[in-house]
């Protein structure tokens, strides 16, 4: 089942995508999946951000070609983070360059979405509690996160979340293929099963750490290939089993990007 949220006639919806339409649900949410409204034309309306998490955990050095790439040891437990629901955006929304930033490197990224509220559970539980999964793009300013020795502010710009282009529940998320294209070429390619933590320690870990709420999410680290983009370009997200996120890069208002 494919999960949508969705804009039609000036307001935000939850639905069903069935082929070519999308049927609304009823209230907000994706609490109630049997209670369904109108049917909406896929092509007729605007799908935004599939989630609206109330946080969003990003998990650090999480593919061992990644760690290799960086020259890092592979860690002993997750190394996680956290970007602000601000950083958020759906498919074919723009990614702004910040002006204070020179470089911005696309990361693309496997994100679980958390179906209901959890605290401290087991491993062997995790996936009773996940709605389902996305492509997001862990979106970096490179040259600030070396500059400030952490990730906070590199990491957490309004647009430096793209999450969509919906939520895929029937998956197995253990080894998928993932790739990001940066205009049309191939910059990264590898497969969820070389991930240091799999879905289920991930989502266990973390509910040790912090109470998750519906619609967290987790976005589960990024493969080698990591590279910078300019204003202009088009990133896309592409996972087996879920599909395509596209997001363009644009320069802030009277900005010029880094060349």
């Amino acid at each position: 089942m494919r999960l949508v949220r969705f804009l039609a006639q000036d307001r935000s919806a939850y639905g069903i995508l069935d082929n070519d339409d999308i049927v609304e649900l009823d209230g907000a949410g994706y609490a109630s999946l049997s209670s369904r409204r109108a049917v909406h034309r896929a092509a007729e309306v605007r799908l935004l951000a599939p989630c609206v998490p109330s946080k969003i955990v990003a998990v650090g050095l999480n593919y061992r070609d990644h760690a290799r790439e960086l020259g890092m040891a592979v860690p002993e437990n997750p190394v996680l983070f956290l970007k602000p629901p601000t950083a958020v955006i759906g498919p074919g929304d723009d990614i702004f360059y910040p002006a204070m930033s020179r470089q911005v490197d696309y990361e693309g990224e496997l994100g679980i979405v958390i179906r209901d509220r959890v605290s401290r559970i087991a491993v062997e539980d995790a996936r009773k509690h996940i709605l389902g999964y996305t492509c997001a793009n862990d979106v970096t300013a490179r040259d600030l996160q070396k500059q400030d020795g952490q990730w906070t502010r590199a990491k957490g710009f309004d647009t430096f979340c793209p999450v969509g282009p919906w939520i895929e529940t029937d998956l197995d998320p253990d080894d998928l293929a993932i790739e990001t294209y940066l205009n049309g070429e191939r910059r990264q390619s590898s497969r969820t099963s070389q991930f240091v933590f799999g879905v289920d320690r991930l989502v266990s870990f973390i509910s040790q750490v912090m109470t998750l709420e519906p619609g967290d999410l987790i976005i589960t680290g990024t493969p080698a290939g990591i590279g910078p983009m300019k204003s202009g370009d088009e990133v896309e997200v592409r996972i087996e089993g879920v599909g395509s996120l596209k997001n363009r890069v644009s320069a802030e208002f009277g900005v010029r990007s880094a060349e």
